[in-house]
C-alpha cells in the first residue's frame, strides 16, 4: 500500500522562499511554536539570521497579507495551511532590500507543481477539491446569483448572517466584486453594525458612513418591507 500523508491540526503546512537562498521548499511546523521559534527553524532552512530576518506572508494568489512581527505570537493564531513565507535578512552580506526582487511564483506555476499543499489536496480530494464540497459550493454560488439578480439598488432588506441577529438597511450594490468570486450585496445598515463605508480592499463599491456598510452574500439577504431595527452586534460572516 502506498504511503498516505495525513494532515494534522497540530501542524501547519507552508511553503518557504527567501532572498538569502534560491531554494524554495514546503515544510510542516508544529502549530504551538512561537514566531521566534519558527525563525530559529527558518534560519537553518534559509541561512537568514533569526535575529534580523523578516517574514512576509503571501496567500495562494501570491498576494501579501502581512508580516510576522510579533515574536511571541503562536503559529496556530497567525498562520494556516497553504500560505507562503518569504524570508529576507537585511543584515546578510550584500543585501539591499530595495535592489532585491522578491520571489513571486505565478498562479499557473503554483498550480502546475506536484509538491504543493494544493496538489496534495487535489490528489486526496480534500477541502474545496472534495466532490461533496464542490457540489455544495456550486449550489451556494447558484443560489447567490439567482437571488442577486432579483435585487435592486435602493431596496429595503434584512440581513440574516449565521450566528448574528437580523439587521436591516438599504441595498447599495449588487454584483460581482474584485475581493472574492461570485455575487455580493452591498448593504447600508440603519445602525453602525457594519464593517466599513463601502470601500473594500481599496475599491469603492458604494458610499455610506463608516461602520454602516457591509458586503453580504445574497443568500443571507431578504428584500421586502423592513422597518429599521436596533442592533449593534458584529459578524465574521461578512467582508
Amino acid at each position: 500500500m502506498p504511503d498516505v500523508i495525513v494532515t494534522h491540526p497540530d501542524f501547519v503546512a507552508v511553503s518557504i522562499t527567501s532572498t538569502v537562498s534560491s531554494v524554495a521548499s514546503e515544510k510542516r511546523f508544529q502549530s504551538h511554536l512561537t514566531v521566534r521559534e519558527l525563525k530559529g527553524k527558518l534560519e537553518m532552512i534559509t541561512g537568514a539570521s533569526m535575529d534580523s530576518m523578516k517574514i512576509e506572508v503571501f496567500n495562494s494568489n501570491n498576494k501579501s497579507i502581512g508580516k510576522l512581527t510579533n515574536d511571541e505570537a503562536v503559529l496556530k493564531d497567525v498562520l494556516e495551511n497553504g500560505l507562503r513565507l518569504h524570508v529576507t535578512d537585511p543584515d546578510a552580506v550584500g543585501f539591499n532590500e530595495g535592489d532585491v526582487e522578491k520571489y513571486e511564483m505565478s498562479k499557473e506555476e503554483y498550480e502546475s507543481r506536484e509538491d504543493t499543499v494544493q496538489a496534495f489536496k487535489k490528489k486526496n480530494k480534500l477541502g474545496r477539491f472534495n466532490p461533496e464540497v464542490q457540489a455544495k459550493l456550486a449550489a451556494q454560488e447558484q443560489e447567490n446569483k439567482e437571488k442577486a439578480l432579483k435585487m435592486n439598488v435602493g431596496d429595503r432588506c434584512e440581513a440574516n448572517t449565521p450566528n448574528q441577529p437580523a439587521r436591516r438597511g438599504e441595498i447599495m450594490f449588487v454584483g460581482e466584486t474584485n475581493f472574492k468570486a461570485g455575487y455580493w450585496v452591498g448593504v447600508k445598515f440603519d445602525e453602525p453594525v457594519g464593517k466599513h463605508d463601502g470601500l473594500v480592499e481599496g475599491k469603492r463599491y458604494f458610499t455610506c458612513q463608516n461602520k454602516y456598510g457591509a458586503m453580504v452574500q445574497p443568500r443571507y439577504v431578504e428584500v421586502g418591507d423592513f422597518p429599521p431595527l436596533d442592533d449593534d452586534l458584529f459578524s465574521d460572516d461578512e467582508i
